[in-house]
């Protein structure tokens, strides 16, 4: 049989759906776009992907609800997007998202919420059915169609669960991680999901920098793809189809640091440059191009910055803009990571 070149194209007569060969498998070929504009508000005048942060912990004195956006191809201050069903903090990288869905799982009150709002508008969560356990500071990674969650506290910290986006119920059994994983950040290819460093409860607390990976499409089959550059967790995570960047976090001190994986490889990562400061408990959402990291807090206070890089790029961040409040702890999904 000769070998099926990269960029070739076929009709799938089972799904009724064209397709491409990336050089080592087939993906169906998207025709609807993540752009997304009001024309109307600063940061969201031109056609980009949308990103949004949910939830946090302000401080004053704890909780919000506050849902904003951004217009990731663009730079701005974030704006209101609507609020969630209750103040949480604690979610971390706590959701996932389709291009039209995101998702939203436990958080603080060690609660089962699986929530959702739909992307493209503005408005509340709603409603999407519930976890099999009481949890907070999980991670989770999504496809177009599957998103999978797991670890966190206090209790199943190597359980892994999955929901099907586009529909609304339970969430089903996946496997399990490698170690127990607490704060963990979660990464997303088209084929392939990645939990990368956590702090791992027993036998003592202790921080680590491995990375799992999982085929998303299949069950269990959790595998050791490599080692992040420094062992920590409640770090930030953003992904497109390629690479995957993980920044700040507590090691146990915070730290600026951002490092990178190629996703279809095995291996460890890469020195990929800083964050404006240290940093943790902040969270990230992509396109494409850039990964944007908003949020978080500093030896002592929280942060509203909100800055960004150019994932083919190994650099420094730069400005983007301000969150409307200044918040940890909060989660973040977009319509164009790289599992889309």
């Amino acid at each position: 049989m000769s070998e099926i070149p990269a960029g070739a194209m076929r009709f799938n007569s089972d799904s009724q759906k064209l397709e491409y060969w990336n050089g080592s498998a087939w993906f169906q070929v998207h025709t609807a776009t993540p752009n997304l504009a009001t024309g109307s508000l600063g940061s969201d005048k031109q056609p980009g992907a949308r990103g949004i942060f949910l939830g946090g912990n302000d401080g004053n004195p704890g909780a919000v609800d506050t849902i904003d956006y951004i217009n990731i191809s663009s730079t701005g201050n974030a704006i209101d997007f609507g609020n969630m069903s209750s103040a949480k903090g604690g979610l971390n990288s706590g959701s996932l998202s389709s291009n039209t869905r995101g998702i939203r799982v436990g958080g603080d009150g060690l609660n089962n919420e699986i929530k959702f709002v739909t992307i493209a508008s503005t408005g509340d969560e709603q409603d999407f059915g519930d976890l099999d356990s009481n949890r907070r500071q999980m991670c989770s990674v999504s496809s177009q169609t599957r998103g999978v969650f797991g670890g966190g506290t206090p209790t199943n910290q190597n359980q892994l669960e999955y929901i099907t986006i586009a529909s609304t119920g339970n969430s089903v059994d996946f496997g399990n991680m490698t170690i127990n994983r607490d704060g963990a950040t979660g990464l997303s290819s088209p084929t392939r999901g990645f939990f990368a460093c956590g702090l791992n409860p027993s036998p003592s607390p202790a921080n680590v920098s491995s990375v799992d990976y999982i085929t998303t499409a299949t069950l269990g089959g959790v595998q050791d793809f490599g080692d992040m550059t420094v062992a920590r967790h409640v770090t930030s995570g953003v992904s497109n189809a390629t690479r995957g960047l993980i920044g700040g976090g507590l090691d146990p001190n915070v730290i600026d640091v951002i490092d990178y994986v190629t996703l279809a490889s095995l291996g460890n990562g890469t020195d990929f440059g800083n964050l404006s400061a240290s940093k943790r408990s902040a969270n990230g959402c992509a396109s494409p191009i850039r990964g944007v990291f908003g949020g978080g807090v500093d030896a002592s206070n929280r942060l509203n910055a909100i800055e960004y890089v150019q994932i083919a790029i190994q650099s420094n961040v730069v400005d983007f803009g301000d969150l409307t409040v200044a918040r940890m702890e909060h989660t973040s999904f977009s319509n164009a990571h790289g599992g889309l």
